[in-house]
């Protein structure tokens, strides 16, 4: 028997994986009007988001009555699991959410395995992978790359939009995967070439806080460059992604561009940088450590700043 495909209208949704990001990202449906039902492996983490007005379920399958379900797990392993694995999502047999929406950092493969999964059951799967942490979603500042059928994303939309400012749809199938990792991408050779000119501002006698408020303030700014001068003026490593991460999605990069034929000299560069750094020992700060591998390479020890930086990433109303 095809098992029954809950139907759009009220919006009841369901969230998988409720961590620093995903418990923001509900934190905003609720404040949106939506109706939430939680699921996560340490339970006491989705119970936090009771007072917000999500409810909390014990397993994935218990969503299965919900019209769409959102994932946000840590790994490949972790969306196959929480879909198809004991208990996962797409294990009753009697009830499926028309739509799935994973936002998870996937590879193509588990994403494709999960969206055939869905489909044998009469679901749809959106790959909606985000860029932003925490604060950048507390700032309404988080932005979504979105891919899947083209229908089924401009059903869910205005769902998509309670999230942060940017949705942009890319095209079809896993290609938001690979829009997700040209961004971490971006991110680390950004991030080098800004620790480079930093480092080089200070060993010729400006300070990073004169610096960087200048950067900042001139075309070259950018709200990444903001946000992250609290961390390179004062030193404060405090993880929001961390090196070992970054290798990771450089790898999954450079692999992707092989196979597309197309080079990336500048990120290649970046990848044997980051590597370095990993090799240093910074693997458990933020990756903004490259800035300290940076120091290091031109001969100058740094000092914390304790100036006062704003990372222009104050909480909207």
């Amino acid at each position: 028997m095809h098992p029954e495909v809950r139907t759009m209208g009220s919006n009841r949704i369901g969230w998988i994986g409720a961590g620093r990001m995903g418990a923001e990202l509900v934190r905003r449906l609720c404040a949106a009007g939506y109706d939430v039902a939680v699921y996560n492996r340490t339970r006491a983490k989705a119970e936090a988001l009771t007072p917000h007005g999500a409810t909390v379920v014990d397993r994935p399958v218990d969503l299965a009555d919900r019209d769409i379900v959102f994932t946000m797990v840590a790994a490949s392993a972790d969306l196959e699991d929480v879909t198809t694995g004991p208990g996962g999502l797409l294990t009753d047999t009697d009830t499926v959410p028309r739509i799935l929406i994973d936002s998870s950092t996937v590879s193509q493969e588990a994403s494709a395995a999960v969206r055939v999964a869905a489909r044998k059951r009469g679901a749809e799967l959106l790959a909606a992978p985000v860029s932003g942490n925490p604060k950048v979603v507390a700032a309404g500042r988080l932005t979504l790359a979105v891919s899947g059928p083209r229908p089924v994303f401009d059903e869910v939309e205005p769902v998509l939009r309670a999230l942060g400012r940017g949705v942009t749809y890319v095209g079809e199938d896993e290609v938001a995967r690979l829009v997700k990792i040209a961004h971490n991408v971006f991110l680390g050779v950004v991030m080098q070439s800004l620790a480079e000119i930093t480092v080089l501002a200070e060993k010729g006698g400006v300070s990073r806080a004169a610096f960087l408020e200048f950067i900042n303030d001139s075309v070259m700014g950018s709200t990444f460059s903001r946000y992250k001068s609290p961390a390179l003026v004062n030193l404060d490593f405090t993880p929001t992604f961390t090196m070992p991460l970054l290798r990771k999605d450089f790898d999954l990069g450079l692999a992707a561009a092989r196979s597309l034929e197309a080079p990336m000299p500048l990120a290649s560069a970046t990848a044997q940088l980051v590597a370095s750094a990993i090799g240093a020992g910074h693997t458990d700060e933020d990756f903004a450590t490259l800035l300290l591998e940076q120091a290091r390479r031109a001969g100058i020890m740094l000092e914390p700043e304790h100036a006062a930086v704003d990372d222009g990433l104050a909480a909207d109303e």
